[in-house]
């Protein structure tokens, strides 16, 4: 036999599946903002250089630039 099926049972099933899917959404994780151990790596380079005066501020990097 088959069911008959209702607008309200349909829309109740959307939100339903609206909140399931807002759920997952809220727990996946943003690879964007995640570092591979590599990036860190660099990261931390980076950092080092900073810190001993190896590096040049961007302000400086564009005049010599010509920007």
């Amino acid at each position: 036999m088959s069911e008959i099926v209702n607008i309200e049972k349909v829309y109740l099933e959307l939100l339903a599946l609206r909140r399931e899917v807002q759920l997952i959404k809220n727990r996946i994780i943003n690879i964007d903002i995640v570092m591979s151990s590599d990036e860190e790596i660099v990261l931390e380079e980076a950092l080092e250089a900073h810190k001993n005066g190896k590096t040049k501020r961007y302000e400086d990097l564009r005049k010599e630039l010509g920007d």
